[in-house]
């Protein structure tokens, strides 16, 4: 754990101002899909210290690359699941190819999270797929807008030292980090397809998001943080209903609570410093509840409570899937981890 410095205090700022800005936004208007007005911006700003063109051109094509993707699918195989499947194997994959390589992690990150979403959603016959799609590419734009004006106002106090270089990787541990994120990907969208788990978008958000690290080591120290992390974004949105009480729909009243619960898990993330601790998955729990469950005619705790037993399970599960492919693909040197 690192001490707060007054650029990590300014980041701080940025990732919470920016994701109350979202959640604002996204209740104001009234759109459907607010999780991806709160998450969105929490994505960015926390994995982008300070915001840049290259990083904005990731998150942008990866918004616009997944929604002709999910429109291309739906309209031409979604009578097919097979293949839906086959093709959404191949989609998981090209981007934890460009995850692996690093330079444009942002933009595989971002993709394969929101495509497994969407591709997940749009299968049902009751989701407005144009709705689906315009929030996430909507919420990508504002996201995108937002990072750069908080970085106009709230900019780092004194130039960050340089990023240590990354270690060269392997062709075989590239192949071996990228087909082990896709299998699993695709088997998680096999499973939330096959047990009809629509309500269960924080589950999903787990299982993409512990094979961030993309292989069995990171996935695995990662995925215990998660669970704190769950677990704490939820126990904060419990406390923050109970607090309201029957003034918790009030918008007024939420956006304070919700900004303090942002700025808190945020402070934990820089000081950890890792990209994916007991913070970033604070904030993500905190992101999808206050998003996409807190509405007039939903319970937050039912929610949460549900949130947090489905990620652990997904967590058990995708952790089970990710230790056995670690093993097999060791098998084989094309496909070597390493040592």
């Amino acid at each position: 754990m690192q001490p707060l410095t007054a650029n990590g205090l300014r980041q701080c700022l940025r990732i919470a101002i920016g994701a109350t800005c979202g959640f604002v936004f996204a209740k104001v208007f009234g759109f459907q899909y607010g999780v991806f007005f709160t998450v969105v911006p929490m994505l960015l700003l926390g994995m982008v210290p300070v915001m840049n063109l290259h990083a904005a051109r990731q998150l942008l094509a990866a918004g616009v690359v997944c929604a002709l993707e999910v429109g291309i699918i739906g309209g031409l195989l979604g009578s097919h699941p097979i293949l839906v499947t086959l093709v959404a194997f191949v989609l998981f994959l090209y981007r934890f190819i460009c995850m692996a390589k690093g330079p444009l992690f942002l933009f595989g990150a971002n993709g394969v999270l929101m495509l497994s979403i969407l591709l997940h959603f749009a299968s049902y016959p009751s989701t407005n797929v144009n709705d689906l799609l315009l929030n996430n590419l909507l919420a990508n734009v504002l996201s995108i807008a937002v990072a750069f004006v908080l970085t106009v106002i709230l900019p780092d106090v004194e130039p960050r030292p340089a990023a240590p270089q990354a270690p060269a990787k392997t062709s075989s541990r590239i192949r071996h980090e990228a087909l082990l994120g896709a299998i699993v990907c695709t088997l998680a969208f096999i499973a939330f397809q096959s047990l009809d788990l629509k309500d269960s978008m924080s589950a999903q958000a787990t299982m993409i998001l512990v094979l961030f690290p993309m292989n069995w080591y990171g996935a695995i120290a990662y995925a215990r943080r998660r669970a704190i992390g769950t677990i704490l974004g939820v126990v904060y949105g419990l406390a923050a209903q109970a607090l309201l009480y029957s003034w918790s729909h009030q918008l007024l009243l939420l956006v304070p609570l919700f900004w303090i619960g942002v700025l808190i898990f945020a402070r934990l993330h820089v000081r950890e410093a890792n990209g994916a601790g007991v913070g970033f998955g604070a904030l993500t729990t905190l992101g999808i509840l206050f998003g996409q469950y807190l509405t007039p005619t939903s319970d937050l705790v039912f929610s949460g409570l549900y949130r947090v037993s489905s990620t652990l399970a997904a967590i058990v599960i995708a952790m089970t899937a990710c230790f056995a492919l670690h093993h097999l693909l060791n098998r084989f040197p094309a496909t070597r981890f390493g040592d």
